[in-house]
């Protein structure tokens, strides 16, 4: 762990009040495990509020990829305010890497990703490390949003499950309704059904779940019904987007 000063390189739309920020690493040596978290402090913010100039965001970016990459919602904070109309080139203060939410790269077992929303950056840069590498590890990402609008980096993840054979991609929308773009694929939740009818046998896989509070909840409840044992169960709660 560290402290590093680094340069906002690329910023970019990738779903409904969502936005990614790469930031450039100028050479200087920082390693890192998919699924941790860094701590962002803005310098010298020309706005403030009471929640502080700093926030922890999940690492979306492999280690093989250039810079360092993250995502989150703009829901109006200061600190999302001046992040989001950051200039090109500005530096920002980086600590970490933080965090044990890692996947387990010594098991063959395949890995199932359960992601609500914004729950999904963690996992972009697993799934984007294991292909990076090559593994032949089955995966399997079931990704939960009210619709395609609202789900960040759906698009990568479709192009993704066509360019490996032990990658599976189920996207599913609650309010499919409601997309602009509409969607033809799975609607309602995330449940028990889904999983099983995936999955076929569910006890041999480790489960890997982020997102929102009432998502994990649910997460948890499907995964109990549907017989997997706690200690399969490794999960990162989003309490918030600030």
């Amino acid at each position: 762990m560290g402290k590093l000063t680094l340069t906002l390189q690329e910023r970019c739309v990738i779903a409904e009040n969502t936005m990614s920020f790469r930031f450039d690493l100028g050479g200087q040596a920082w390693a890192f495990r998919p699924g941790q978290f860094v701590r962002i402090t803005l310098i010298n913010p020309p706005f403030q509020d009471e929640k502080g100039a700093a926030r922890s965001l999940s690492i979306a970016s492999s280690p093989q990829e250039p810079g360092l990459l993250v995502a989150t919602r703009m829901t109006g904070s200061a600190f999302k305010r001046v992040l989001g109309e950051l200039p090109l080139g500005a530096p920002v203060q980086v600590a970490g890497p933080f965090g044990a939410f890692v996947l387990d790269n010594e098991s063959s077992a395949p890995a199932v990703f359960l992601a609500g929303g914004i729950g999904i950056t963690p996992f972009r840069a697993m799934i984007r490390d294991a292909l990076d590498r090559g593994s032949s590890r089955a995966m399997t990402l079931f990704y939960a949003n009210r619709t395609p609008e609202d789900a960040a980096f759906l698009d990568e993840f479709e192009a993704w499950k066509h360019q490996s054979a032990g990658f599976r991609l189920v996207a599913i929308m609650s309010q499919a309704e409601k997309s602009r773009r509409g969607w033809t694929g799975r609607t309602g939740l995330l449940d028990a059904a889904l999983l099983r009818e995936t999955l076929g046998d569910a006890s041999r896989p480790a489960y890997y779940a982020a997102g929102p509070p009432r998502f994990m909840a649910g997460v948890q409840a499907a995964l109990t019904q549907a017989g997997v044992r706690q200690e399969q169960i490794h999960e990162d709660e989003f309490m918030g987007y600030p």
